[in-house]
Parts: C-alpha cells; structure tokens; sequence
C-alpha cells in the first residue's frame, strides 16, 4: 500500500482521519502507522505458521497430520470461518429486516 496514493485519494474523495491535516500529513501518518503494524503482525502469523509444526513434533504425533493441522491450514480455517460468519449474520439481520417491513404499519402502503 502506498501511503501518498492512499492520502492523495481520501482527499479526492473526501475522506479524511480525525485529527490529522490532509495531504502530507495524512501519508506520514499513514505511512506510521503501516510501519508499526506490518512487523508485529508479520512475527504474530509467522509463529501461526511454524508453532503447530513444533507442538506436533514434540508430542511425537504421526507425520501426515501435519500438513492438514498446520499454520496454513489453521489460517484458512479460520478465515472461511469468519467469513461464514460474517454471511450468516448479514443473513440473518436482512431477515430481521424483512419481517419487520412485513409486519409494519406504515400508512399508504399498498400490498400486491
């Protein structure tokens, strides 16, 4: 990502971040805040990766388990998870809608 597109666009579009003069600023502090979160984030998916392999090894577990149990796999697993979860909700939050539009008493509505 980079930060002066990022900023030269919000400002096109007029978006803007609390608190920080856009333009120059809005990329600095972009820029800041990208550096801070990429290496912790980086280490955190790096020990998702390699911490199953080992937990595995030492508890002497059969080799072929390895592949489906680990870091890559957990990640994947626990994205399609979120992501079910994310459609699931937005599911069921448009059905709330529709039965509250359903059962409503909105004057001059007519039913077809």
């Amino acid at each position: 990502v980079n930060p002066v597109d990022l900023a030269d666009n919000m400002k096109k579009y007029g978006g803007f971040i609390p608190g920080v003069r856009p333009g120059k600023r809005t990329s600095e502090y972009i820029d800041r805040v990208l550096t801070r979160i990429t290496l912790p984030g980086a280490v955190y998916l790096a020990l998702i990766a390699i911490l199953p392999y080992f937990v595995i090894r030492s508890l002497g577990i059969y080799a072929g388990w390895q592949s489906f149990v680990g870091g890559a796999g957990t990640i994947i697993i626990v994205g399609v998870a979120l992501d079910t979860l994310q459609q699931m909700e937005a599911h069921l939050l448009m059905r709330h809608y529709e039965g509250f539009l359903k059962r409503g008493r909105i004057r001059g509505r007519r039913r077809f």
